[in-house]
């Protein structure tokens, strides 16, 4: 993982972020940690995938391989 993305994780750290995933799976929780391998620990999480459907997950482990984008807050 390159400097500026560990940079920007650590900047989101407690802030809600939004995640897709292999398979079209959209997430938005608060990022509350993450590894060199971009495994994530996400509290208050959402399953956003069918927004007409909103599903709480409360807090997840994401898996590192699955992640296509995180999208940070807004600064």
């Amino acid at each position: 993982m390159s400097e500026m993305a560990t940079q920007i994780l650590e900047e989101s750290l407690g802030k809600i972020v939004l995640v897709r995933l292999r398979g079209g799976k959209k997430l938005r929780g608060k990022l509350k940690g993450f590894d060199q391998h971009l495994n994530l620990v996400l509290g208050e999480t959402d399953d956003t995938t069918d927004v007409e459907n909103v599903k709480k997950l409360g807090d997840i482990i994401v898996r590192g391989d699955n992640v296509v984008i995180i999208s940070p807050p807004p600064r």
